[in-house]
């Protein structure tokens, strides 16, 4: 039994295929999905499609997919065709518009219902995943982490920052210590790591691999072991220039990479 996460594949199906059957994941394993499935690549339904039949899988909405169900469902609405098309969401409209009437509406009704934050226990470890990340400061901490008053905290959050934050997240500390200790590692996309990098106000750690600057952890300390934020946009937006896939398995920290490929 393992626990992955990854996030921000934008339509890159053949890398993201290439990594899953690298790591053969069995079915007692459990698989986080961070948002941004869509836009930008050429398969973005088959990223979806795939993303669905992980086992155990918990997918949560990042901002692209916001943009698409925007568009979408408000179709009156000039301002939100743009956005979408703006960012990379013709391949997206291509693919749907070439599937069969009631996979589309299942599968874009299945986008509309994703949650905006999960979380898990690995070992001890909390952690928080969401698509962009979270606003400190705005939402008391608890006196101790459990399963309610997590799920509050996350709640309380702004729906707009979980779907669209970065610099006042990124360039803050996190201070989710409760009164026992316990602080959530907080893990998500949104922001490619090379800017992310730029980002932060403290140090910046190695990443968890010598394969470069693909995972960031950010520190609200500069001792590594009290990381809480990790990035994990490894810009399979831009392509084959410098995308990868990243898909990290918490319980031994091991990270899987596979580059982006001309054309995919």
């Amino acid at each position: 039994m393992a626990t992955y996460v990854l996030s921000d594949i934008h339509g890159r199906l053949a890398p993201l295929d290439r990594v899953l059957n690298r790591i053969s994941p069995s079915e007692d394993d459990t698989f986080f999905v961070l948002g941004d499935m869509v836009d930008r690549g050429p398969h973005p339904v088959g990223v979806m499609q795939l993303c669905r039949t992980l086992p155990h899988v918990q997918v949560i909405m990042g901002n692209h997919e916001r943009l698409m169900l925007d568009a979408l469902y408000f179709p009156e609405d000039a301002t939100a065709a743009y956005n979408w098309g703006a960012n990379g969401g013709e391949s997206t409209r291509a693919e749907l518009a070439a599937m069969e009437l009631e996979p589309r509406i299942e599968i874009v009704e299945w986008v509309a219902n994703l949650p905006l934050y999960a979380h898990t226990f690995v070992g001890e470890q909390l952690y928080f995943f969401v698509h962009a990340g979270i606003r400190t400061g705005t939402v008391a901490v608890p006196h101790t982490w459990t399963h309610e008053s997590i799920e509050a905290y996350l709640h309380a959050q702004n729906p707009d920052d979980l779907l669209w934050i970065r610099e006042d997240f990124w360039g803050t500390q996190t201070n989710l210590a409760d009164s026992k200790g316990v602080a959530p590692r907080i893990v998500a996309g949104h922001t490619p790591t090379p800017i992310a990098y730029t980002l932060v106000d403290v140090a910046a750690n190695e990443p968890l691999t010598p394969e470069g600057k693909a995972l960031l952890m950010a520190c609200g300390n500069t001792n590594p072991q009290y990381a809480d934020r990790f990035a994990i946009d490894c810009a399979c937006a831009a392509g084959s220039e410098m995308g990868q896939v990243l898909v990290w398995r918490l319980d031994d920290n091991q990270t899987f990479y596979e580059a982006v490929h001309d054309g995919e």
